[in-house]
């Protein structure tokens, strides 16, 4: 963790700046054009490992507060920073270190400097990110491999056993089968639709981007709703068996599926995860023992205000910077840190980011626009005057 503070404007806000340094693994490391870590300029872009998630972005943020100490002396508002290095393994240590610390990195709102813009030309504001539990389900049967043809009929084959499990937790449409799952989700309002359908959505586009020829999901919601707001459960992986090429006529001893479920407010990860298991207890078939692991990989979903007083100058930079207004919008992505502040500081997070989803993050040749990285310095002198302007 690394800590700064400006606190020389008596009276006006306390902002706190927060964004990660750590970075994805460079692997494949084949792929990469130019070394990782050795940043590259071409065509209006910087290329290295971190450039948009999240070094870039975070540099804007201290460049800005640089300048303005430079040029004026002094700051608009106050001012923590808060940069942490462990981002991307989940923060495991953050919660921890907010809850002992409250006083010291008390705030009147957070400022990430880790997101994103939706396009070069247009701007958004993400007010929602959904949380995650995960869990490991293991199907044990017979106590080795036994031969298909000496024992088949009689015993119960793990894979066959798993997959009634996994079959068992959605309706055909998509709709959620685990007893208790949806009981904490917060409704979609009809203000909350509006927003969502006014940020465009070509499906015919969406569909030949996947590689699908068709959608699939919860009743009663569009794509971007299902997307955005509701909660999902997916299998991430699932084995057992023979996996080599030809035939091995067995029955195997055991099989695994990985699970995770993305959560929306105000669903819990471990009431969820609870849920998930004792469903799972009670359709697994007789003839097999099962064992859930639970991960420790988790995060809270989190959902601010639109009206909050920091997206309320947020919108005015941002439409000031890009010369319309940005879109409100939600991800089905995960921020840990954003329901930490909010339990632990009382402080919302306004997302200030300005990467864009096409700049390759956690892949290879990541990039970002140089045109991203100046308007991102702009922007936060500009968030930061217009905080102090509206004493907010």
């Amino acid at each position: 963790m690394v800590y700064g503070e400006w606190l020389h404007a008596p009276g006006k806000p306390t902002v706190l700046i927060y964004g990660h340094f750590d970075t994805q693994p460079v692997d494949p490391l084949e792929l990469w054009k130019h070394p990782p870590f050795d940043p590259v300029l071409k065509g209006g872009r910087i290329y290295a490992r971190g450039a948009s998630d999240d070094k870039g972005n975070l540099f804007s943020a201290i460049v800005a507060v640089e300048a303005l100490l430079k040029t004026e002396e002094s700051l608009p508002v106050n001012v923590k920073f808060f940069f942490e290095g462990q981002e991307e393994i989940g923060s495991p240590q953050l919660a921890k270190l907010l809850a002992e610390n409250r006083d010291h990195f008390s705030c009147d709102m957070v400022i990430s400097a880790d997101g994103l813009q939706w396009a070069p030309d247009q701007p958004s504001l993400e007010l929602g990110l959904k949380g995650l539990c995960a869990l490991q389900i293991d199907v044990k049967g017979p106590s080795g491999d036994l031969h298909s043809g000496m024992c088949g009929g009689v015993i119960q084959n793990p894979i066959h056993a798993l997959a009634r499990i996994i079959d068992s937790m959605r309706s055909s449409e998509g709709h959620i089968l685990v007893e208790g799952f949806y009981d904490d989700v917060v409704e979609l309002t009809e203000e909350d639709r509006h927003f969502m359908a006014q940020v465009p959505y070509n499906e015919s586009e969406y569909m030949a981007t996947m590689g699908v020829n068709a959608l699939f999901g919860e009743p009663g919601y569009t794509t971007r709703e299902r997307n955005w707001a509701r909660p999902t459960l997916e299998v991430n992986g699932i084995w057992g068996g023979f996996q080599g090429e030809g035939d091995k006529t067995v029955i195997p001893a055991e099989a695994h599926a990985k699970i995770t479920c993305r959560l929306v407010s105000d669903q819990q990860p471990a009431t969820v995860a609870a849920a998930v298991a004792t469903h799972v207890k009670k359709v697994t078939p007789p003839g097999v023992q099962v064992v859930i692991q639970q991960s420790d990989h988790g995060a809270y979903p989190y959902l601010m205000p639109m009206e909050h007083p920091g997206n309320v100058a947020a919108f005015s930079v941002l439409k000031k910077l890009y010369g319309k207004d940005p879109y409100y919008t939600r991800s089905g992505g995960s921020i840990p840190v954003c329901h930490y502040f909010l339990k632990e500081l009382g402080a919302y997070t306004v997302g200030l980011a300005f990467s864009l989803d096409d700049e390759h993050l956690h892949a290879p040749n990541e990039f970002l626009r140089l045109e991203s990285l100046n308007r991102g310095q702009k922007g936060f002198v500009m968030l930061l005057k217009e905080l102090a302007r509206k004493g907010c």
